[in-house]
Order: C-alpha cells, then sequence, then structure tokens
C-alpha cells in the first residue's frame, strides 16, 4: 500500500512524499522493535548502548556511547543506571584521574545480545522485501537524503 494511501493525504511535491514515507517506515520498523524489545525487558536506547558496548571491546565513556548513539536520549545516564541494575552493564572508575567514568558490558548483557542477534535473524521481515541490490541502493539514498547533514551540523529549521 503507499503512502498516500495510509496516511490518506496527497503530497505537493514528490520529495515531501519521500521524506514523509521515509518518517512513516521508520516510525513503523521502531514500533516492531520496541515490541519486539519488550519481552527483553530493554528498549531501543538500551539495546543500542548494550551494542556499542560489545562493539568496543573495551570501557569506553559514557560521552562516547552518547555520541554513537542512533536516537540521541537527553536520559542516557538513566538509561544506564537501568542496564546496571540489570546487570547487563557496569561502571569503571578511571584509575589515573578518578573523576572519569567508563562503561563497559557484562557477560549477562553479552548472553542477553547473544540471544536476541539469534532471535533477530528469524525477524528481519522488513529486510526479506528487498534483495541486497535494493538494500544497498535503499541505504545509499538514505545517505543522500542526509547530504552532509549531521544532528550536530544542519540547520535549525529542519
Amino acid at each position: 500500500m503507499e503512502i498516500g494511501e495510509i496516511i490518506q493525504a496527497k503530497f505537493k511535491t514528490v520529495q515531501q512524499k519521500a521524506v514523509v514515507n521515509v518518517r512513516y517506515t521508520s516510525n513503523f520498523i521502531g514500533q516492531y522493535h520496541n515490541n519486539y524489545m519488550a519481552q527483553f525487558d530493554l528498549s531501543m536506547p538500551q539495546f543500542n548502548i548494550l551494542r556499542i558496548l560489545r562493539g568496543s571491546g573495551k570501557p569506553i565513556s559514557i560521552n562516547t556511547v552518547k555520541e554513537r548513539m542512533i536516537e540521541r536520549s537527553p536520559n542516557t545516564t538513566r538509561l544506564m543506571d537501568k542496564l546496571i541494575e540489570k546487570g547487563f552493564m557496569e561502571r569503571v572508575r578511571c584509575d589515573a584521574d578518578r573523576r572519569v567514568v567508563y562503561v563497559s558490558i557484562t557477560e549477562n548483557g553479552l548472553k542477553l545480545l547473544s540471544q536476541i542477534d539469534i532471535d533477530m535473524e528469524d525477524t528481519s521481515i522488513f529486510a526479506q522485501n528487498l534483495t541486497d541490490d535494493e538494500a544497498e541502493q535503499l541505504s545509499q539514498l538514505l545517505d543522500k537524503m542526509r547530504g552532509d547533514c549531521t544532528l550536530k551540523s544542519c540547520p535549525k529549521e529542519i
């Protein structure tokens, strides 16, 4: 079903239609993932934090985690506190400077991500609608759509 039919709207330009479609699809996929992560008692930002920590392979600063997050969150510290309470990550003080705090993933966090990785292989329903070439083309088009704009450098009007 086309986006105009789904939201019952007409668009002034095809570019406007594309932007609305990207936003709608992003929200659609986000809702699906939120519902999926609920079975693990995780939010998507918490999952993102754990993946960042696993990928780093070593303790990293909280600011580094915040910079690498897909969805920036003003309450990243609170999200991390909940992950610490659940035993999925830990804080590590820097020996050289006690004011500096690093975070790292625990064995329990790694085990949880391993289980989610296995489960998610079976749930990539969105990607299965695309060939490898189409998925690559979509990725390139989204990169092109963003251009040189990042969250830090985009004009305020956006």
